[in-house]
């Protein structure tokens, strides 16, 4: 009865989730009815294991979701990623037109704007250089994928995406970990994924097929759509309903202020890593009013909160006059972190009342023993919470909260490397979350003005066939050769 109230609290959450529902009223009712299945206590179980864990990931994690959606909005109303989108239409045009997109998307996206403020700036970029080319609107979804949802959310060192960020406080790691595996995971994907757009694009072209129509989703009407923001917001750290608030500048700035703060991001992530955090005494920490913790669990966060707090500053500073209404962006931004911050923690803390169920052993050690390693086991348990909750982060999390410690006791038994259990988490998180359910592929396809008929292929192409060669390539060369 346990292993059944697990599938059907899970069951629940997924088909409600999909219409629509709330994440925030399904978690703790799929909880409760996994718990009542399992005749353990239910209420116990909702009001101290499940609201435990979730604010255990909010307070832990919020600091990144607050500064990246508040930085992504300055950077839209500031005009900052419009000016990066022009300057990458004029320097690779008509002629790289499905690379201007991609580059474009990698470009912002590392240097930590959120998801969907990039996707509203980069779908009329890509519209305007595919249809003046002829290639068909219908890739359009797949060429922003490639350039926001691949390597530079999960693979390339620094990367500050809160997916990257998780495994930090499980294995006392930093942003950077595994940077040698993660660059070939990025050139994996980027090559793979650009291979099949252009071959895509070629066949259309040789067939006569067009640019195509369809009417494209505007800012207002998506932050309007209630169900498409639940999906939404459980996908991506950004709340769309705050898109439309704000105002966006009168005259975008040049390209030389607009990629400042990016470059910011990196060089503090940084910095923060290599040089300034390994220097401090943080002995302190070890006390009881810090709550006994240690440099490597808060380091990484520390780094790239750190990174995000000096981006915010210097986007303001370089464009304080060019904000006409900075108070109003700034709460837009801060209100877009929230919906979405909750709603992952709803999901980690249904994942910490499943996990406590005596079914849940089971489970666990059906993961723990799949052949070819703690490498192939965490890929494959990532991978398929990932896949059922629609989210990278949420899924990442549950693995982590319910297994991480076993991986990482595993890891130190048979000398592995826990930044090679890092990187390899993040790929394999980052892999079948982009499911039809999944909100940022809902949102995506409504930006572009098209449909899972036309584009998913091509998504599912270029974000979960390349990442998972990706994955399958870290995995071995990180079984023969280590992390590096």
């Amino acid at each position: 009865m346990g292993l059944l109230g697990i599938l059907i609290g899970l069951g629940l959450l997924i088909s409600f989730a999909f219409r629509g529902w709330s994440v925030l009223l399904l978690a703790p009712v799929g909880a409760f009815v996994t718990a009542l299945f399992a005749r353990e206590p239910a209420l116990a179980h909702w009001t101290l294991t499940f609201m435990n864990s979730a604010a255990g990931f909010f307070a832990q994690f919020f600091p990144l979701f607050l500064l990246g959606a508040l930085f992504g909005k300055l950077m839209e109303d500031s005009g900052s990623i419009t000016a990066i989108a022009d300057f990458m239409m004029r320097r690779l045009g008509k002629d790289h037109a499905i690379l201007a997109v991609v580059v474009a998307g990698a470009l912002i996206t590392y240097g930590g704007v959120s998801l969907f403020v990039a996707f509203f700036v980069l779908g009329p970029m890509a519209q305007e250089l595919f249809r003046s080319t002829g290639i068909p609107r219908r890739l359009m979804p797949a060429a922003i994928v490639l350039g926001t949802s691949t390597f530079t959310m999960s693979a390339f060192p620094g990367t500050p995406s809160i997916q990257n960020a998780i495994p930090m406080p499980f294995f006392g790691t930093t942003p950077f970990a595994a940077p040698g595996l993660g660059i070939v995971a990025s050139v994996i994907m980027l090559c793979f994924g650009m291979w099949w757009l252009r071959r895509a694009a070629a066949v259309a072209r040789r067939s006569g097929e067009g640019f195509g129509e369809g009417a494209p989703a505007t800012p207002e009407r998506l932050a309007s759509d209630d169900r498409l923001r639940e999906r939404a917001t459980v996908g991506r750290e950004f709340d769309p309903a705050e898109i439309a608030h704000g105002q966006h500048a009168e005259a975008a700035p040049s390209i030389l202020v607009a990629i400042l703060p990016l470059a910011v991001v990196v060089l503090v992530n940084l910095g923060m890593t290599l040089l300034i955090l390994p220097a401090l005494d943080l002995r302190f920490l070890a006390d009881e009013r810090w709550g006994g913790t240690s440099r490597s669990a808060v380091s990484g966060v520390w780094a790239v909160v750190t990174a995000l707090a000096a981006a915010v500053a210097t986007v303001v500073a370089l464009n304080f006059r060019r904000l006409p209404t900075l108070r109003a962006t700034m709460d837009a931004g801060a209100n877009a972190s929230v919906l979405p911050a909750v709603a992952v923690a709803s999901l980690v803390g249904f994942g910490a009342v499943v996990a406590a169920m005596p079914a849940f052993a089971i489970v666990r050690d059906w993961v723990l023993g799949i052949g070819g390693g703690p490498l192939v086991s965490i890929a494959v348990a990532t991978n398929t919470l990932a896949a059922l909750t629609g989210s990278a982060s949420g899924g990442l999390t549950i693995a982590l909260d319910a297994l991480g410690s076993t991986y990482l006791m595993r890891a130190q038994e048979t000398g592995l490397d826990p930044a090679l259990l890092h990187r390899v988490a993040v790929i394999g998180a980052g892999t079948l979350d982009s499911l039809p359910h999944n909100g940022a592929v809902v949102t995506l396809l409504a930006v572009c003005g098209s449909t899972h008929g036309e584009s998913y292929r091509d998504i599912v192409v270029v974000g979960i066939i390349g990442a998972i060669l990706a994955l399958i390539a870290v995995i071995v060369l990180g079984t023969i050769f280590g992390s590096f």
